[in-house]
């Protein structure tokens, strides 16, 4: 039966208008009978598509040992997205020398879990793998889990703290990191010693991975790029996705160099970021960015696309786009990110007058349905 959803503003590809949008079997279809709703006063806009979120970790681990079942917290996870617009999200579940639910058998449950559940899940949640390149001795262990999970993104990640470790310094908040590991301080101290000093063997391991995984068709990323040098380093290897880049020079050589960017939502929403690196509404008001991502919190790319247009940034279409067509192209999934025939029906339903998510459909099926929005279905 064919839904025709009439008197929305509807996002368009060519824009913001009038006129009816109808979805059948899962897709955006021209016409049919069915049933008629009048959403007067709403907007009609493309599902939002998160290409990197890590904020599922507080549904699967609320506490220390807390959540036996992993698929219980992803369901929970799978309304939260609902509930902001999300119809696509990448999960971003890290492989880390760092332990805990960031260890490599943290990693491999979560994985298992995440397919155990897909089923049962209303919204599209797919797989990121984040992975610590010093963890030499885990390469074959890792490359093996991407091929187990299906994952189709990878990103690559530095996050040993070089500079105290050069010096023969005890790296900040060491006791705490050491704790979540399970490790005691001597241990995880001497780990990163270990990893460090083998630093000079890493570019040639992540090369080689990055070879391997790019001729399967894995899409590969790097995360916090500070120079235009580190950059195209990485462009060399294959790995053309810079996530988060933390400098405007790093920034520039993406763009210049076709790379994709992706930055942070919640960088836009807090006017900056926590961590003094470059603001992503000042590169996205330079074009120098395809895609916002919620990071650590999934009502920031709906709550972004607001605080771009009410900064005069950019006007709202191509806000939205940041979070539904680009992030779309970015991960090569052309049947979504756009309201047009023959897509899935991946759509949000939004008061644009506060910015509330009343409806939120994925591939044709009510994910999340409330107030207003709701008694509109209902009548």
């Amino acid at each position: 039966m064919t839904v025709r959803l009439t008197g929305a503003e509807v996002l368009w590809p060519g824009g913001l208008g009038p006129g009816d949008l109808c979805f059948e079997n899962g897709h955006i279809v021209r016409a049919g009978a069915g049933s008629v709703v009048d959403l007067s006063g709403f907007r009609i806009l493309p599902g939002i598509v998160d290409m990197h979120g890590d904020g599922f970790e507080r549904h699967i681990a609320p506490r220390r040992g807390a959540m036996r079942d992993l698929g219980q917290g992803l369901a929970s996870c799978d309304a939260e997205l609902a509930a902001n617009g999300i119809t696509t999200a990448v999960l971003a579940q890290f492989f880390s020398w760092e332990g805990g639910m960031r260890g490599p058998e943290f990693a491999e449950r979560f994985c298992a879990a995440l397919c155990a559940a897909r089923p049962d899940l209303l919204s599209d949640m797919r797989l990121q793998l984040r992975f610590e390149t010093h963890m030499l001795e885990a390469y074959d262990r890792f490359e093996a889990l991407v091929e187990s999970s299906g994952a189709a993104y990878v990103v690559f990640n530095d996050h040993l703290p070089h500079e105290a470790l050069a010096r023969g310094k005890r790296p900040p908040r060491l006791t705490g990191q050491a704790l979540k590991s399970g490790r005691s301080p001597e241990s995880h101290l001497a780990l990163l010693q270990a990893m460090h000093a083998r630093r000079a063997e890493v570019p040639q391991a992540v090369a080689a991975l990055a070879q391997r995984l790019g001729a399967r068709g894995v899409l590969l990323g790097s995360h916090d790029d500070r120079s235009a040098e580190g950059r195209r380093c990485w462009r060399a290897r294959g790995v053309a996705m810079a996530e988060f880049p933390e400098t405007r020079e790093a920034a520039l050589a993406a763009r210049q160099g076709g790379d994709g960017i992706v930055l942070g939502a919640p960088n836009v929403v807090r006017g900056g970021s926590h961590s003094g690196n470059v603001g992503a509404a000042a590169l996205l008001a330079e074009g120098l960015g395809d895609a916002l991502a919620s990071d650590y919190h999934y009502p920031a790319p709906r709550q972004a696309v607001t605080r771009l247009v009410e900064d005069g940034v950019m006007g709202f279409a191509e806000a939205w786009r940041l979070v539904s067509a680009g992030p779309a192209a970015l991960l090569g999934l052309t049947d979504r990110g756009a309201l047009e025939v023959g897509k899935r029906a991946d759509l949000v339903v939004m008061d644009p007058a506060t910015g509330r998510i009343g409806a939120t459909v994925c591939a044709g099926r009510f994910s999340y349905l409330s107030g207003e929005v709701a008694a509109r279905f209902l009548a």
